[in-house]
């Protein structure tokens, strides 16, 4: 019996003892008792500004996913040609992979693990019917060797049961941003009519999947792009509203990944009129973005560029 109320006086101490709230000190709202992040944190506006802005080659107008591999950037196009472009700092080409034998129907988005690329040729904004999404796992070894050896992944979404031919830009299954946790990979998709993310995962191993639903993000824009942060602590995505402002997403402190238990926090870019479509990173501190050529006649004729971003001031511990 004595055990029994000890056991139960435990639980109850212990219970009492979690603090909910805000445990995020950047937040208006920071509850420095806190133990348990409720999700409740509220932010003040930020903008942040790029330190270095400079045009990119011609042969990458398109480019459309950005990644840190090899002390180089690589950037793809998202059709037309199936090479990938390493870049210095300076968004100088410094080093070509070109894949033979594939086709580039809309490759959307590049990431990585320890030992593979993966390009993600799940673009799917036009109709909104694809049934040929697939994602390309590619050694690195055998790339930098110009032998690359590539296996395929091919999905299809646990949601999408519909497919017939929808109006452009209206579907919530075209895809332009992914990473790699673990054993799986994470799909964060473009809702293009709620402005809201999807996350749906599934293996990150050759086959062919359904890849599940786990959770909706309401970030007020179209992301199109993802990085995972060097610690694996936490995930930044980019993308732009309608109206083509650009901004970042942070998602950190969530439990597993169940990102919508963490923090939530939108940046904006002070880049107007940047259609910004890839994201990556060395050290967690300096972002490296690309925008794609965006010619709207008569106001609009955005160049493709790289831009840096240093964000240490809102990713310190």
């Amino acid at each position: 019996m004595q055990k029994t109320i000890l056991l139960f006086f435990l639980f109850v101490t212990g219970s009492y003892a979690q603090i909910q709230g805000c445990t995020d000190h950047f937040a208006k709202n920071f509850n420095p008792k806190a133990t348990v992040n409720n999700g409740s944190c509220e932010y003040a506006s930020a903008k942040v500004k790029a330190q270095f802005s400079e045009k990119l080659s011609d042969s990458i107008p398109e480019t459309s996913g950005l990644i840190a591999f090899d002390h180089l950037l690589w950037a793809h196009n998202d059709d037309h040609d199936t090479t990938l472009y390493g870049l210095d700092q300076k968004g100088q080409i410094k080093k070509k992979i070109t894949l033979q034998g594939l086709k580039n129907n809309d490759w959307e988005e590049i990431t990585q693990d320890s030992l593979y690329l993966y390009i993600g040729d799940f673009g799917n904004n036009y109709k909104g019917n694809r049934k040929d999404l697939k994602i390309l796992r590619i050694d690195k070894k055998s790339a930098l060797m110009n032998v690359p050896v590539i296996d395929t992944i091919s999905f299809s979404y646990s949601k999408q049961t519909d497919f017939t031919v929808q109006k452009a830009n209206t579907t919530d299954f075209d895809c332009e941003a992914f990473v790699i946790l673990k054993d799986s990979i994470y799909l964060f998709t473009k809702q293009w009519t709620d402005e809201k993310t999807t996350v749906y995962r599934l293996p990150k191993y050759p086959g062919t999947y359904i890849a599940q639903l786990k959770e909706t993000l309401n970030v007020q824009g179209l992301i199109t792009g993802a990085t995972v942060l060097p610690t694996e602590k936490g995930i930044i995505l980019c993308g732009y509203s309608k109206m083509l402002h650009p901004f970042l997403y942070l998602l950190y402190d969530h439990q597993n990944t169940h990102f919508s238990t963490g923090h939530q926090r939108k940046i904006k870019i002070a880049l107007p009129f940047h259609q910004i479509e890839g994201i990556a990173t060395e050290d967690g501190s300096l972002f490296y973005l690309t925008n794609e050529s965006t010619v709207k006649k008569p106001f609009i004729n955005t160049p493709q560029q790289i831009h840096s971003i240093d964000l240490s001031p809102y990713l310190k511990e």
